[in-house]
């Protein structure tokens, strides 16, 4: 079932939310100080890519430097991310087949507005192995 949703999303939506990613993560890493945030871009926008099967867990290393790094990532590039995925979602949920697609649109949004201090996880990933 992974795998169907996960083609679907990939047509109508995950393509075109991956190369926003990827065009931020570009962006970001122009200058040396930006290159961690394109990172995260590029971490997020694979993600985006092939998401059902995946989720994103917060990382217990991270620490005050991911907390700032959110604040800049959520002014230079999280906002507008985050609202491509409420406009997909929303187009995505008028339809009866979109509205898991639509929901997998709205879990992204807090990913795409504080990325740093997540990893990307499998679900089928036992909690302990973490």
């Amino acid at each position: 079932m992974k795998t169907i949703l996960n083609v679907i999303w990939l047509v109508l939506c995950g393509f075109w939310m991956c190369l926003g990613y990827l065009l931020a993560g570009a962006l970001l890493c122009v200058t040396i100080i930006g290159i961690p945030f394109g990172v995260a871009a590029f971490r997020i926008g694979f993600y985006a890519l092939w998401p059902f099967g995946y989720r994103a867990v917060d990382r217990r290393d991270a620490g005050a430097p991911s907390c700032v790094g959110n604040v800049l990532w959520l002014v230079l590039a999280g906002w507008w991310l985050a609202l491509g995925h409420i406009l997909t979602g929303i187009a995505l949920c008028v339809t009866i087949i979109g509205i898991p697609l639509g929901l997998a649109n709205f879990k992204l949004i807090p990913l795409s507005l504080m990325p740093l201090g997540k990893e990307i996880v499998p679900t089928d990933e036992p909690f302990a192995a973490r």
